[in-house]
């Protein structure tokens, strides 16, 4: 590269690189976890030398962690949009877990490394999800908190309300993920197993609902 060219054009082509980087990993992390997976693998798939990798990571651990928030940055704010939503607690949900279809039809890759790395070989990616996800039950919390139903809620029973939403939200895309990585070659999904796991998300979110409006009175 040209020590002429200006350092925007120079940026630009960093961030090309380093996308180019994750895009390769994402795609060979389809067949075997990170753990598995070789540096060198990586740069041959985007066509860079092994030493241009550490101009972007130190390690593929901190590669792992920015596929992490690559993965589940989108979501976050879409959910949050939909329990900000003034609707029935029946129109949320089913906004919900279309949100959620929705996620899984658009980036399988990335639900797939999720769900494989959350229990996987490398700490700091488990870490990383963890800390995701915790994140994500925060600003749940904080959506659940000023619906007018969590009137008189403490912060604690607020928080653990939304612990098991978003459970439920990581199982239901992982059954989604298996319906779709059930269908064989040049099949298409099966359309039965995908409505069932929609029918079954609603069903486990809307008990959910109905224990939260009686939840003060099976404590009191």
């Amino acid at each position: 590269m040209s020590h002429s060219e200006p350092v925007g054009v120079r940026q630009a082509q960093k961030q090309r690189t380093r996308q180019a980087l994750l895009d390769a990993a994402l795609g060979l992390l389809e067949e075997q976890s990170l753990s598995s997976m070789g540096l060198r693998e990586v740069t041959r798939a985007v066509g860079v030398a092994p030493t241009a990798f550490y101009r972007h990571f130190r390690d593929l651990g901190e590669l792992g962690v920015a596929l992490v928030q690559e993965s589940l940055a989108s979501l976050h704010a879409t959910v949050r949009a939909v329990l900000a939503e003034q609707a029935g607690a029946e129109e949320r949900i089913d906004h919900t877990v279309a949100v959620v279809e929705r996620y899984v039809r658009e980036h399988p890759a990335h639900v797939r490394f999720i769900a494989r790395e959350r229990h996987g070989g490398v700490r700091a990616v488990r870490q990383a999800i963890a800390g995701e996800l915790d994140r994500f039950a925060t600003e749940v919390a904080a959506a659940l908190k000023s619906q007018p139903v969590s009137q008189g809620w403490s912060d604690e029973d607020v928080r653990m309300l939304a612990e098991l939403y978003v459970d439920r939200l990581v199982m239901t895309a992982s059954a989604f993920l298996d319906v779709s990585d059930g269908a064989g070659e040049g099949e298409g999904v099966d359309s039965e197993r995908w409505r069932a796991v929609a029918r079954t998300a609603r069903r486990q979110l809307h008990l959910i609902s109905v224990g939260r409006r009686h939840w003060h009175d099976a404590v009191s």
